[in-house]
């Protein structure tokens, strides 16, 4: 994996992350309103220590539908709290009484039908409120926060897209050298992580080479939305679309067809992807098509205040985007729920072994 480079440089102050569930708060933000009718029902869950496939299971079972009949907008982690909306599809069935699915982790805050399918991504972003632990240097902390609330942060994809100890890229790379694999869910699981670390390693190289000086060709994105055009020279209009953030510099997510920078952007990115050709043909040959993705990435609705536990942060990020990224560059965290399960796979494999 590659060492990501620090926008604000590496963090003076050390900290805890998700030292309890409640001290990560995600909160799902749909860009639509529950219709009120049609043969699908919409829940929003509030959940605690369990994963999104754990509930999406117990709603089928309780629903006595097929596990394909039940979806969600977006995955969301074990060790935490969210806010998570799922879609149940229940055709000419009377409505289940939701409220007996509450227990001390699950709570159904709210529940509609709906006329449509609850599809992966249809998301507007995700709400977080986070509280820190335990910070070395508090002061350095929000100075940075200050920074990335006027400037944002490299829009990394977040260690966990790459599996412990960047697994998920090594199963790509096999399943790419032949290696067969079923799951069609964890065939795009890791053909994903593998396009997120070469755009990582893109942005990254950028980022240390060029800081964040403009580049003659390069491909810029219309602000909230997947349109873009080429940049041939920066002259001034362009400048203060950019500065008002009416567009995105960007960097790319490899697939097929003719890469969509151009002159001093395109040779830029062309050498650093030279030392990734197997995995460029990899990705080209199983059909995935050229995209880009934006290189910054700026919290909305930024806030923080000290807290006796620490200090409370929250801010909205785009569906896509990760909290560890802007965290990263906030502190040297300790993510203590994955450093437990680190310790607990560890002694068990060791009673395994004895």
């Amino acid at each position: 994996m590659v060492e990501l480079h620090y926008l604000y440089g590496k963090p003076h102050s050390c900290g805890n992350l998700r030292t309890y569930n409640e001290d990560f708060l995600v909160q799902e933000l749909l860009p639509f309103a529950p219709t009120g009718e049609g043969e699908h029902h919409l829940l929003h869950i509030r959940k605690s220590g369990l994963n999104t496939a754990a509930v999406a299971e117990m709603l089928a079972k309780f629903a006595g539908v097929h596990p394909k009949e039940v979806t969600f907008a977006g995955q969301k982690d074990k060790n935490a709290v969210t806010e998570q909306w799922f879609g149940i599809r229940i055709p000419g069935k009377e409505t289940p009484d939701w409220q007996q699915l509450n227990a001390d982790n699950l709570q159904v805050l709210a529940s509609h039908r709906h006329s449509k399918k609850l599809r992966i991504g249809a998301l507007t972003g995700n709400r977080f409120t986070l509280i820190l632990r335990e910070l070395s240097d508090p002061d350095d902390v929000q100075k940075r926060l200050q920074q990335i609330r006027e400037h944002g942060v490299p829009n990394y994809f977040g260690e966990q897209r790459f599996g412990h100890q960047g697994g998920n890229i090594t199963k790509a790379r096999e399943m790419l050298a032949g290696r067969k694999v079923k799951d069609r869910n964890k065939r795009s699981l890791y053909l994903s992580a593998l396009r997120s670390m070469l755009f990582n390693a893109v942005t990254s190289t950028r980022l240390s080479q060029h800081s964040q000086a403009l580049l003659a060709g390069d491909c810029v994105m219309l602000a909230g939305s997947n349109s873009f055009f080429v940049a041939e020279q920066w002259d001034e209009v362009l400048k203060r679309r950019l500065a008002e953030q009416d567009i995105q510099l960007s960097a790319p997510l490899w697939g097929r067809g003719t890469p969509l920078c151009t002159g001093d952007a395109l040779a830029f990115e062309s050498r650093v992807l030279e030392a990734y050709a197997d995995d460029l043909k990899g990705l080209e040959d199983v059909g995935l098509s050229q995209e880009r993705r934006p290189l910054f990435l700026c919290p909305q609705a930024m806030s923080w205040s000290l807290i006796p536990e620490g200090l409370k942060v929250s801010f909205v990020l785009p569906a896509g985007a990760y909290a560890t990224s802007v965290l990263r560059e906030v502190l040297d965290y300790t993510d203590v729920a994955e450093m437990r399960w680190q310790q607990a796979v560890a002694e068990k494999e060791a009673n395994q072994g004895g």
